[in-house]
Parts: C-alpha cells; structure tokens; sequence
C-alpha cells in the first residue's frame, strides 16, 4: 500500500495548529490573571493602616 504524505501532512499541521492555540489559550489566562491580581494587591496595600510610634 502507498503511504498517503498528504494526509500525514495535514495531521502534523493540523496537530501543529492545536498546540499553538493551546499555548495562546494559556498566555491568555495568564496575562488575565496577572492583571486581575495586580489591582487587588495595589488596593490592599492602599487600604492597610499605618502604624507610627
């Protein structure tokens, strides 16, 4: 039987594509996650009191 490299192209690209926009997916949640936290901690430190002797 001949191998069909077509098809094997199209999965590696394909297989490619899918991991690619896995990564992008992951930056997403990242950069998401680090903007939401960033605001909570200038806030929080905002808020504390302040202790003078």
């Amino acid at each position: 039987m001949k191998p069909n490299y077509s098809y094997e192209k199209r999965q590696r690209e394909l297989a490619k594509k899918q991991k690619r926009e896995e990564k992008m997916l992951k930056k997403a949640e990242k950069r998401a996650e680090k903007e939401s936290s960033t605001p909570e901690n200038s806030s929080e430190i905002d808020t504390q009191p302040t202790v003078e002797d």
